[in-house]
């Protein structure tokens, strides 16, 4: 989740990863279209601030993930979702095993637990911009903030209100396009009246500085930024020649991605020295100075409450989404015990959301405790970031499996060179598996073994030891038939669930 996500920030935010197995496909769909629905499911400015502190070098480190990462993960997912409909889970149970399909969609439902603090702290650092910018580094009213907004959205989301959906639509344009369009025109106009940049733009700047490991930590971000790319994979088949037109269409969404990440980044660094740089505020800290430089300081809220309206909607409109895969899955297979299967009236796994929220306030509260709020939300997003990576390593090892193994299997794309694509998938993503565990500039001077047992001790819970109890504990009355009255309503069916 791009920060969660997600993962717009509505909808890149939305790139905290879905069940997309069961989104139908739009038929006649040309190559055009589905590179704006990849671009508005994973572009998102919060992931600007992480970025700015290295200005001009900014677009290096979204570049090389862009192609050892991004371009592997559409192409790999195009060709699976064209073959075997049921998502990750389908494509590593057929091309791994079942446990280990489990393991995938539990991942992808796990990340969510650190995703959803990351982006209210980053949504309570906006507010703090309408009512006093200096509680945006206040881990007190930050892990309030996230609390009062996740179980708010629980309480929304249990209802099974659908009223609230059109806000992630409306997310790309609200959240992302019209304020990443007027900080980058702002920003030209401030660069065109000869103003100085706080970060140097010259071509000796263009790659980061190494001072070791530490200096590409950041990197590690952009791997999260950039998942989601296999959420619309699944309307590879409505393209007239998919050979042709899917890549096309990849690269498109790429050049549009890439341009929504950089271009905002280069404008905060162009006026927010890197050093004053909030990884929660850095969108607004620019907003804010680009205003003050040109007079309109009135304009700071409003901008600061479509970030917000973009961003909740998003959270509120995909809360239930990882969740509803994991119960449709679940259920099927007995993974989890009746209790987290129950649905309430509104047919919406309450209980599953409620022990999410209690495990988010726990985690809200370390807000509170971590001095630097910056620091609390890079661990965060580090840790969301480790737990996602498991789902991509699966996926890429399933891929080169059924390649393998079903070479005859009817497929509607192929994709080229599949396997030199999936080594190269692993082979980034365990790289920045490694570095997650270095600790950037941005954690503020803080033990690096506290750093690393933080990170690694919520990889190793959330990604391994929990889903392996599940599995290790399960009965077979696990397994809840579709018309239980006991799973929560009757009538029910996977399909409902996805």
């Amino acid at each position: 989740m791009s920060t969660m996500d997600v993962p717009s920030d509505a909808q890149s935010e939305s790139s905290a990863p879905q069940p997309r197995s069961r989104k139908a496909a739009v038929p006649g769909m040309t190559w055009a279209t589905l590179a704006l629905m990849t671009t508005a499911s994973v572009a998102s400015l919060r992931a600007a601030p992480a970025m700015a502190v290295y200005g001009l070098a900014c677009v290096f480190l979204y570049l090389i993930p862009a192609i050892v990462f991004l371009l592997p993960t559409a192409l790999v997912s195009a060709e699976l979702a064209s073959g075997w409909s049921g998502g990750v889970y389908r494509w590593v149970s057929e091309g791994l095993s079942k446990p280990l399909g489990f393991l995938a969609v539990w991942c992808q439902f796990a990340m969510t637990i650190f995703y959803y603090p990351s982006l209210l702290a980053y949504v309570a650092s906006t507010i703090a911009y309408v009512i006093d910018p200096s509680l945006a580094s206040n881990g007190l009213y930050t892990a309030i903030v996230i609390m009062v907004l996740y179980w708010t959205g629980v309480w929304a989301s249990s209802r099974g209100t659908k009223a609230v959906a059109g806000l992630s639509s409306a997310g790309l344009i609200i959240g992302t396009l019209i304020p990443g369009t007027i900080l980058v025109v702002l920003g030209l106009v401030f660069l065109g009246q000869g103003n100085s940049t706080a970060a140097p733009m010259t071509g000796s700047h263009l790659l980061p500085q190494w001072t070791g490991l530490a200096s590409l930590v950041l990197i590690v971000n952009n791997f999260l930024s950039y998942s989601g790319m296999e959420m619309n994979a699944v309307h590879v088949s409505s393209l007239k020649n998919p050979a042709k037109e899917y890549p096309r269409s990849m690269f498109l969404a790429m050049g549009l991605v890439l341009m929504i990440f950089i271009l905002p980044a280069l404008a905060i660094s162009w006026v927010v020295p890197s050093g004053q740089l909030s990884l929660t505020a850095g969108v607004m800290q620019a907003f804010d100075a680009f205003f003050s430089h040109f007079h309109i300081g009135w304009l700071t809220p409003v901008v600061a409450i479509a970030l917000v309206a973009a961003a909740l909607g998003g959270m509120i409109t995909w809360l239930a989404g990882p969740s509803k895969g994991l119960l449709m899955i679940s259920r099927e297979e007995g993974y989890l015990p009746p209790f987290l299967q129950k649905l309430n009236k509104n047919g919406i796994q309450q209980n599953i959301l409620v022990t999410q929220g209690i495990v988010t306030t726990v985690i809200a509260l370390l807000y509170a405790l971590i001095p630097d709020v910056s620091s609390a939300y890079w661990i965060f997003s580090v840790i969301t970031t480790q737990v996602y990576l498991i789902v991509y390593l699966l996926m890429f090892a399933a891929a080169i499996r059924l390649r393998r193994t079903r070479p005859d299997h009817p497929r509607g794309y192929r994709a080229p060179a599949l396997v030199p694509l999936c080594v190269l998938g692993l082979l980034a993503s365990l790289a920045a598996l490694g570095i997650g565990f270095v600790p950037s500039s941005q954690f503020g001077g803080g033990s690096v073994w506290a750093y690393i047992a933080l990170v690694g001790g919520g990889l190793v819970l959330l990604g391994l030891i929990i889903p392996y109890l599940f599995l290790k504990l399960r009965k077979p009355e696990w397994r809840t038939s579709v018309d239980d009255p006991a799973a929560g309503r009757t009538g029910t069916t996977a399909a409902d669930g996805a």
